[in-house]
């Protein structure tokens, strides 16, 4: 490697720390580096590829007499342009079949140690303790490979899993390999963690890429595997460039344990911070704990998953009551719900809604936290209903159609716009109008509800909801984390998690003045625009992080 490839690379180790996935293509970058002569410098004084090549020849021939491999088939003559680069001039192009070789297949008959998929351990590349023992007569199929100690092995299965590993000691009783390995075994002292690291590269996985055949479980056959290009380097290059890839690598790890330690802490006093928020039963704690968060602001919310803890502590924090100040002159909420049993017996009367069952009344030793004065918890469908009205799908193709795939997972956003024709709905829908609150009742831990921007019909996994309060605001309880608990509890696990009428109606939500709820909507909305910039923010500086690594990775 050139020095200044290695002061680019040097000075933007920092970037590919703090790019999505930097840490990853950094990776790809000194394989691509290595298996282009760029990673370390020649020496002259090395003898070249095709001296290394002639005592590869002088071994195969040796290895053929004395019975220990097969004759190989011919392999076609390399052409210009399949080449994918120059190597430097003690290099040589050849087929990967050129400089390793396998061991055959065999019948196990004894007590054999069995090498399959599961035993590969691909962070390390090398052979887990998770191997099989077994006795012959309970041999796979699959179990032909012979493969010895310094052997490489291959999954040719799902190759883009890169399930590759170097047999890096000797198994008793015999190790035996699947037959979806592709085996290498090096010649005259080929470096088998080079051949290994190149299985690696980004210029292999491309040829892998373009010759592998299937969809459900994509492989590439042995022949087409051998016939791949390697680049082989003078035996000595090769080690030193095995050891520069270990050393480079062994950077790589230590920057993803500080990553991965960095982002937990963030992690960690955010959490904590949310938590002295919510918990906090004096203003002053709660001024103490929220100064904490805005001095350190920035730093919490340069990662997503904080945002998104944050959109739930802003939910909860205004079904505590803690997110507007309570105006004493508001009417109070008993108030709402006596007019609110004005207008249901007035609607039984007129038989627009059934005689609601009685609700349990609500203890005071099982409220989940105190509320403000002037709050109180109720059942769910004190203040709501579900309206169920269904009707065959296939008979209003035109109609708008909502399901919970149409439905964004915990944000009460709409995703999807179709009409019951688009979605192949067939069976009874739900009737739904414009206004109501539309909630899966299938995995309903899912948190999926919307309010309905217009009428149509929705899938019977789904309630329309109708609620006598501001529709906006019980859209917020039903995604908050008080609601979310009690679905946990009360949904039905058996196969498909489903929640059912009973459990739903019984459910305890707090409801606070109406005037209160209107100014508890606005602040609820004007603080998950906030998230949405903080989101936009995080996109854009890791957008910019990536930027500048395709640009260090472009120049070399």
């Amino acid at each position: 490697m050139n020095n200044e490839t290695m002061e680019l690379l040097e000075k933007h180790f920092d970037i590919a720390f703090a790019a999505p996935d930097g840490i990853k293509k950094l990776r790809e970058l000194i394989l691509t580096l290595a298996m282009q002569g760029k990673l370390v410098p020649q020496d002259s004084n090395d003898k070249p590829a095709s001296e290394l090549l002639k005592e590869i020849e002088t071994e195969k021939q040796l290895l053929m007499r004395e019975g220990k491999i097969k004759q190989s088939k011919p392999l076609p003559e390399i052409k210009p342009e399949e080449l994918p680069y120059e190597l430097p001039k003690s290099w040589e192009w050849m087929r990967l079949r050129n400089v390793c070789h396998d061991w055959g297949q065999k019948t196990p008959d004894q007590l054999f140690t069995y090498i399959d998929v599961g035993s590969i351990d691909n962070k390390r590349g090398i052979i887990s303790d998770e191997v099989q023992l077994l006795e012959s007569v309970d041999a796979p199929s699959r179990a032909r490979k012979i493969v010895r100690r310094d052997t490489i092995v291959y999954s040719t299965v799902r190759p883009y899993l890169l399930n590759i590993a170097i047999v890096d000691k000797d198994f008793h009783p015999e190790p035996i390999a699947s037959t979806a390995f592709a085996i290498l075994h090096p010649f005259h002292e080929v470096d088998n963690r080079f051949i290994y690291y190149y299985l690696r590269s980004p210029v292999f996985i491309a040829y892998v890429e373009s010759t592998m055949k299937g969809v459900a479980y994509p492989a590439i056959n042995d022949g087409d595997f051998f016939q791949g290009l390697f680049p082989l380097p003078p035996l000595a290059e090769e080690h030193r460039i095995v050891a520069k890839i270990d050393q480079l690598m062994a950077r790589c790890d230590e920057l993803e344990k500080l990553h991965a330690v960095r982002e937990q802490k963030r992690l960690t006093v955010h959490t904590a911070a949310l938590n002295r928020l919510l918990m906090a039963k004096e203003s002053s704690d709660f001024s103490t704990a929220w100064r904490f968060i805005t001095q350190h602001f920035g730093e919490l919310y340069s990662v997503k998953e904080n945002v998104a803890e944050l959109r739930k502590a802003i939910l909860q924090l205004a079904v505590m009551g803690k997110l507007v100040p309570q105006d004493p002159n508001d009417q109070p909420v008993s108030e709402l719900l006596n007019a609110i049993e004005v207008e249901k017996r007035k609607l039984v009367k007129e038989g627009k809604i059934k005689v609601p069952k009685p609700l349990p009344e609500i203890k005071h030793e099982e409220a989940p936290y105190q509320l403000p004065k002037g709050w109180e918890w109720v059942r769910f469908f004190t203040v709501n209903t579900v309206k169920s009205e269904l009707v065959s799908a296939k008979d209003y193709p035109l109609e708008n159609q909502v399901a919970p795939d149409s439905i964004e997972k915990g944000s009460g956003r709409l995703l999807v716009h179709r009409s019951v024709e688009e979605s192949g709905a067939k069976g009874p829908n739900n009737r739904f109008y414009e206004g109501q609150i539309l909630y899966s009742k299938i995995r309903p831990s899912l948190n999926k509800a919307v309010i309905a921007p217009y009428s149509g019909l929705c899938s019977a996994d789904m309630y329309p909801i109708e609620t006598l309060v501001n529709v906006h605001f019980m859209l917020k309880v039903i995604l908050s984390e008080i609601f979310l608990e009690q679905v946990r509890q009360a949904e039905n696990r058996v196969k498909m998690p489903k929640l059912n009428l009973d459990s739903l109606g019984i459910f305890q939500i707090p409801i606070p003045p109406l005037a209160e709820q209107h100014r508890i909507v606005v602040k609820i909305d004007q603080l998950m625009a906030l998230c949405d910039h903080l989101e936009q923010q995080i996109d854009a500086a890791t957008g910019k992080q990536t930027a500048l690594l395709n640009a260090l990775m472009a120049q070399v």
